[in-house]
């Protein structure tokens, strides 16, 4: 067992084998890994997860199924750590380099910083979708965001608020001192975006790092789109009182599509045709997903809340937030 721990990654699993020994493989060949240590949280996995975190030098907490939560259960890895910093993470995303934690501890310049946030970005692979890839427009940056008054953010538009708070526990760091006193809600979702939105209306800063960049990618079939993302309105609109915007018109965003297609000439034709469906099919899934909500909003809150269980099959756990 090592001594000098540095950072606790925590990682919540669930059926992970399909990813789990790429993510191992990269955390292991990190340059600060002599001081790392790796929390799993597993929550009953029934494939091969248990046997390839057998492969690895892990510390494995299991949870039963029906106990996991998004927020409480990111807080059992909290107590468990030894790291002074906790570094949050999940079994479908891999670091893109070895230097991905360092980049993160980078972010902690004074004692002032709570936390420092990475950033998602999908690989250039041909089972995903082009028009996600990541490309480079400008250099990473890392920057740091602070309000010496709870109101200077909550004085901000709606939008302005969400972007400050744009936490992300795919890639996240935390003074696990500061994350004891101050853990996560108890909630189904948006347990990061929450706790950096209460972090920040307490005083603290954030940081954001664009070097600390992880691949991440979901499929978005349009099965996944409706529940996914009212889930997203629904937290942003409680956090946040953002409402969604209906989309641009789907010419235009089909039109811009094809446009970023046609430039990546490692897509084939067939996939460049394959992609351009795929993508009209998800802008109309997100067009319904927002007229869903908007028409819900403007029946009332419980209408909007009987929606939410109705699309997402479960009870929202209301955020406890600060409004003034």
């Amino acid at each position: 067992m090592k001594d000098d721990i540095l950072i606790s990654i925590v990682i919540p699993v669930k059926n992970g084998d399909l990813w789990l020994e790429t993510l191992f493989r990269k955390l292991v060949t990190q340059t600060l890994y002599p001081r790392t240590e790796i929390i799993v949280l597993d929550s009953g996995s029934t494939d091969r997860s248990l046997e390839i975190i057998e492969q690895y030098p892990v510390k494995l907490i299991h949870i039963p199924p029906g106990e996991f939560n998004h927020g409480e259960t990111r807080n059992i890895g909290a107590r468990a750590a030894r790291g002074k910093y906790v570094v949050m993470t999940v079994q479908d995303a891999t670091p893109t380099s070895d230097e991905w934690l360092q980049h993160l501890i980078d972010g902690f310049k004074d004692e002032t910083v709570a936390g420092v946030c990475g950033r998602q970005i999908a690989p250039h692979d041909p089972d995903k979708n082009p028009v996600q890839w990541y490309r480079f427009f400008s250099p990473p940056q890392l920057t740091y965001v602070h309000f010496s008054q709870p109101e200077d953010l909550l004085n901000l538009s709606p939008a302005e608020q969400r972007t400050k708070c744009g936490w992300d526990n795919v890639t996240a760091a935390y003074r696990r001192d500061l994350l004891l006193q101050h853990p996560f809600q108890r909630t189904e979702f948006a347990e990061d975006i929450i706790w950096a939105r209460e972090m920040l209306t307490k005083g603290f800063t954030l940081a954001y790092n664009d070097h600390a960049m992880v691949f991440h990618y979901h499929h978005p079939i349009a099965a996944f789109v409706l529940p996914r993302y009212f889930s997203v309105y629904y937290f942003e609109y409680q956090l946040f009182g953002l409402v969604p915007i209906p989309n641009k018109s789907l010419l235009w965003h089909a039109l811009f599509t094809m446009k970023i297609l046609l430039k990546e000439s490692s897509v084939s034709w067939r996939d460049k045709y394959k992609w351009l469906l795929f993508n009209i099919r998800y802008r109309l899934m997100m067009a319904k997903t927002i007229r869903i909500f908007r028409h819900a909003l403007r029946e009332g809150e419980e209408v909007l809340t009987g929606k939410y269980r109705q699309i997402c099959k479960t009870v929202p756990q209301a955020p406890k937030i600060t409004r003034s």
